[in-house]
C-alpha cells in the first residue's frame, strides 16, 4: 500500500457530502422495499439487498445507518426510521444468548441512539435514555456470559459455533460490555456473584491477541508478525488450545483481511475506551500499563500488516492467502482490480480497516511518525472507499460500497454473468461501516 502523506481530511470532505446524498437515497429505498419478517439484508446480488441466515448478525446495521444519516444531515426522517425500527425490531437482539454480535447489532442502533441523546441532537426525555441505556446493559452482560474458560482459568467469549470457538470478529463486540461497565453494570453469576464486564473484556481482548495474532516470535512455520486467525479452536474438556481455524477465510494459516480488520479496528477502539478508564479500576485485572502494552502492540501489528498487504490504494484482496493471487503477479504494486477473473476484493474490509488506522494514528498522536503514518494510510483508504469504482452512485443499486465479499469458500458471493469471480456488489456491514467512516472524517 502507498500511503499518500499529502491528504488531509478537508480534501476528502466533498466525496463524504456526496456519500451522504448517495446513501440518503439508498437508505429510504432499502426500508421502503424490505420486508423485515424475511429476515435481515445482508448482500446484494444484482444490486438488491438479499438474506442469508447464519443469525440475524446485520439487522443493527441496517437500522443504524438510519440513525448515523440522521447524525450527519440532521434529517429528522432518518432518527424517526432508526428509533422506530430500533423500538419494533431489535429487543430480541439485546437478550440473544446464540450470538457473538452484540456490538454489531445493539451498539449500532441503542448505542447511536442514546449518543445523539447525550450530545443534545435529540429530544429524548429521561424515560427514552433510560430505555436505551437498559438494553445497553442487558446486551453487554448477556454477551459477557457467553464464556468459555481455558486451561489458565481466564477465558472468552465464544463465537456462534460453539465454546470451542474463538473468533477476531468478537473483539468489536466487547463494545457492548465497555459500555455497559461503563453504564455501572455487572453480570450477575450463582449466588449473587457480581462477575465484571471489564474483567471479562480484558481477558477476551488478551486471549484473541494471545491465540489468534501473530508476533513473529516463532509460534509456528507461518508465523509472520501482524498475521491473524479468523478462529482458534479449544478442547472444552480441559480448556487447552488447539489450533487455529477459519470460517470465512481461505486457510487458517492465512489471513483473511476482514478478519485482520476487525482485529485493528477493535484494538485501537479500546484503547481509547480504556483512556477514559481510571487507574483503580483496571488495577485488579492487570493494570494499565500491561493491558495497553498488549492491546497496542496488537493494533500495531495488524496495521503494519495490513499496509505491507495490501494494493496500492488501500483496499485489500479477500484473503492474502487466496490461491488466485498466484495468477496475479505483481498485485501489491498496483492499484486493486476488483474486476479479474481470479480472486474477489474485499472493501468491506477496507471500511473496517480505514477506521482502525485513523482511531490508531490518533490514539498515538498525529506529532509522532507512527501516528501520522497509520493516519495517512486510513486516509489514503478512505479517498479510495469514497470514488470509483468503489463507490455505488447508481441509485438503482441498493448498496454503497460496491465490492464487498461475504463467504468466498461457501459460494456465497453473487458472480455476474461472464465472470469468474464476485464483484460489484455490497454488504451491509460494509455500508454501515462506510457511513461510520465517513462520520468520522467529517468530525476530523
Amino acid at each position: 500500500m502507498n500511503v499518500d502523506r499529502r491528504i488531509r481530511p478537508k480534501s476528502l470532505l466533498s466525496r463524504v457530502e456526496r456519500f451522504f446524498d448517495l446513501s440518503g437515497a439508498k437508505i429510504l429505498n432499502l426500508n421502503k422495499a424490505w420486508d423485515p419478517s424475511k429476515g435481515s439484508p445482508v448482500f446484494t446480488a444484482k444490486g438488491r439487498y438479499t438474506a442469508r441466515g447464519w443469525t440475524e448478525w446485520t439487522q443493527g446495521f441496517q437500522f443504524g445507518c438510519q440513525i448515523l444519516q440522521y447524525d450527519a444531515t440532521g434529517d429528522e426522517r432518518f432518527l424517526r426510521l432508526g428509533r422506530e425500527n430500533t423500538i419494533r425490531h431489535m429487543a430480541p437482539h439485546v437478550s440473544h444468548t446464540g450470538v457473538h454480535d452484540h456490538g454489531f447489532n445493539n451498539v449500532s442502533t441503542y448505542g447511536n441512539l442514546r449518543r445523539l441523546a447525550l450530545e443534545g441532537r435529540t429530544r429524548e426525555n429521561e424515560d427514552a435514555l433510560n430505555f436505551f441505556e437498559l438494553a445497553l446493559k442487558v446486551s453487554g452482560a448477556v454477551q459477557a456470559a457467553r464464556w468459555s474458560v481455558t486451561h489458565d482459568g481466564t477465558g472468552f467469549i465464544h463465537s456462534f459455533n460453539g465454546p470451542h470457538s474463538l473468533f477476531s470478529d468478537t473483539i468489536r463486540s466487547c463494545r457492548a460490555l465497555m459500555l455497559a461497565h461503563k453504564l455501572g453494570h455487572c453480570l450477575m453469576g450463582e449466588c449473587d456473584h457480581k462477575i465484571s464486564l471489564l474483567g471479562r473484556t480484558v481477558e477476551h481482548a488478551v486471549n484473541t491477541a494471545r491465540y489468534n495474532v501473530y508476533f513473529g516470535e516463532g509460534r509456528d512455520a507461518y508465523d509472520v508478525r501482524g498475521r491473524v486467525a479468523h478462529e482458534s479452536v479449544f478442547n472444552m474438556t480441559d480448556g487447552r488450545y488447539r489450533c487455529p481455524s477459519t470460517q470465512q477465510g481461505y486457510s487458517p494459516f492465512t489471513t483473511w483481511t476482514r478478519g485482520l480488520a476487525w482485529i485493528l479496528l477493535g484494538y485501537a477502539e479500546q484503547l481509547e475506551c480504556f483512556k477514559t478508564l481510571d487507574d483503580r479500576e483496571i488495577e485488579p485485572f492487570g493494570g494499565r500499563k500491561e493491558i495497553e502494552r498488549v492491546f497496542l502492540l496488537t493494533a500495531q501489528a495488524t496495521a503494519d500488516f495490513y499496509i505491507e498487504n495490501t494494493p496500492t490504494d488501500g483496499i485489500p484482496y479477500w484473503d492474502t492467502g487466496a490461491p488466485g493471487l498466484a495468477r496475479m503477479p505483481g498485485y501489491l504494486e498496483k492499484r486493486s482490480r476488483p474486476d479479474n477473473p481470479h480472486e474477489p476484493v474485499d472493501s468491506s474490509a477496507a471500511t473496517i480497516a480505514a477506521q482502525g488506522l485513523l482511531r490508531l494514528g490518533r490514539y498515538l498522536g498525529l506529532r509522532s511518525a507512527q501516528g501520522r503514518k497509520y493516519y495517512q494510510a486510513g486516509l489514503t483508504v478512505a479517498r479510495s472507499l469514497f470514488s470509483s469504482p468503489y463507490l455505488s452512485e447508481d441509485l438503482r443499486h441498493q448498496g454503497l460500497i460496491l465490492h464487498s465479499v461475504y463467504h468466498r469458500p461457501n459460494g456465497w458471493d453473487y458472480i455476474p454473468a461472464g465472470k469468474q469471480a464476485p464483484q460489484g456488489e455490497s454488504s451491509m456491514w460494509g455500508d454501515y461501516h462506510a457511513m461510520e467512516l465517513a462520520l468520522y472524517l467529517g468530525a476530523s
